[in-house]
């Protein structure tokens, strides 16, 4: 019988998350402060500390996701998000010699999109994109099944791509509620909930803004589904109408009727993403992850 047990990662800038799936399941799970201003040395040491509380013979793999760049074959990390000294970590090499076990990073957006390709609803879909609406705008890549993370686990970073007077990000994340309207993208939701007018009208506007950065996507990749990920995929309801009929303006219109989009229903999703790259991976290439190959 295989063994589908792994430890999922998630490294952010103010917490850490750490959680053994087995079966699709979070079965433990810890998470911790990141000292952010701490030098890397003390941060690993925190990592290998919650790690080895979870660790066991069951355990085929360790999954990471981190806001950062990526060295994915090496295992190196660079420049991770509100963690100054975290500017290249070895990471792969340090747990491997650590734990023993194959040990697989990427960027948290990637990891968010073969969360929901191993364990949510992507499961059917040969191409697929997971879009994370929160502080930012990230997206993961799944292309024949596979995560595809480019140069550095850079991949996919449409939030970057110049709209307006800024960029897609700032108008299709968190960002655009407090810059445009100086409220927080929560209390919008909050007002939308009481069926407040002006609130459905903001959504509605969040909405031809998504869309827009949709047609975007679909110009560049044509996948068969996109899911929503993130703090703001929560008011889905709210922005989803016009969110479609911006879609429903990409000129290729036998596409886009077909195209599924829809809010992800994974719980964990961080935790289960790093777990399940760790599962994609090892049923992909059963033969070539060696923990020695670093």
């Amino acid at each position: 019988m295989t063994n589908n047990t792994y430890i999922g990662v998630d490294i952010g800038g103010t917490k850490i998350q750490v959680g053994v799936v087995r079966d699709g399941e979070v079965i433990q799970e810890t998470r911790f402060k990141t000292c952010a201003t701490a030098p890397k040395e003390q941060i690993l040491a925190e990592l290998v500390y919650h790690l080895e509380a979870f660790d066991s013979a069951e355990v085929v793999g360790i999954g990471i996701g981190v806001p950062g760049l990526v060295d994915e074959k090496k295992g190196i990390v660079h420049n991770v998000q509100n963690i100054p000294s975290w500017q290249q970590v070895h990471l792969k090499r340090h747990l491997v010699s650590h734990f023993n076990k194959p040990v697989y990073i990427t960027n948290d957006a990637n990891a968010f999109a073969v969360g929901e390709k191993v364990y949510g609803q992507g499961k059917p879909f040969t191409n697929l994109v997971g879009i994370a609406l929160g502080t930012g705008f990230g997206t993961g890549i799944i292309i024949n099944h596979d995560v595809y993370s480019g140069s550095f686990s850079s991949a996919g970073e449409f939030g970057c791509v110049p709209y307006r007077d800024k960029t897609i990000e700032d108008y299709c994340s968190g960002k655009f509620f407090l810059q445009h309207t100086g409220r927080t993208g929560e209390q919008w939701h909050q007002l939308a909930n009481l069926e407040d007018v002006e609130a459905l009208q903001v959504f509605t506007e969040f909405g031809r803004h998504l869309g827009n950065a949709i047609k975007t996507i679909l110009f560049a990749l044509s996948p068969e589904a996109i899911f929503l990920g993130g703090s703001v995929s929560k008011c889905f309801e709210y922005f989803q109408g016009g969110m479609q009929e911006s879609v429903r303006e990409f000129p290729f219109d036998m596409l886009s009727p077909q195209l599924v989009i829809a809010p992800s229903t994974i719980d964990n999703a961080a935790i289960l993403g790093a777990a399940a790259l760790c599962k994609m991976k090892q049923e992909l290439f059963p033969t070539t992850h060696n923990v020695l190959s670093l």
